[in-house]
């Protein structure tokens, strides 16, 4: 299954649905946002991706009610609050915003992949058995935007940068 892995999108209109039409034509089946998404008003670029969406809130969650509401429109999206623990396609995911966490997550041995955000830099850990991969940012500020996609079963990573 080959996934999309975000982050740090920070009111980024135009960055976002360029990350959404990429997923579209990479055949992304889905995506996982790691946080920093910030306004209701991206919720809907978020949500023409049209398939499944994991969403948690970051440092910067913006007003989390007005959010809440926005994503009860689109329910292809998810919002797991501050970090998610999933098992997708037998595989066990953890996502959570900032990376140290991340790494303390992996030394536990319990997940597949660990995704996390926050610093806006690209980064990709082997830690033991798993893979913890930071996007970068969506937003552009430290660099230029970039995501990754992901196959789930090769392990195989590509960083994309647009």
């Amino acid at each position: 299954m080959k996934i999309a892995i975000m982050s740090d999108s920070h009111d980024s209109i135009s960055n976002l649905k360029k990350a959404i039409e990429i997923c579209l034509k990479e055949k992304v089946e889905k995506i996982f946002h790691c946080g920093d998404l910030i306004s209701p008003f991206m919720v809907p670029f978020l949500g023409n991706f049209n398939k499944e969406i994991h969403l948690i809130l970051g440092n910067n969650p913006g007003d989390i009610y007005l959010l809440t509401q926005k994503i009860l429109d689109y329910p292809n999206i998810k919002l797991h609050g501050e970090s998610a623990f999933l098992e997708v396609d037998g595989y066990k995911i953890a996502m959570v915003h900032y990376p140290k966490v991340a790494y303390a997550f992996a030394r536990t041995e319990e997940y597949d992949f660990i995704f996390c955000g926050h610093t806006h830099r690209y980064e990709v850990k082997e830690i033991g058995k798993t893979l913890v991969i930071n996007p970068g940012e969506i937003l552009g500020k430290e660099g230029k935007p970039s995501f990754v996609i992901l196959d789930l079963k090769t392990k195989e990573h590509k960083k994309i940068i647009f």
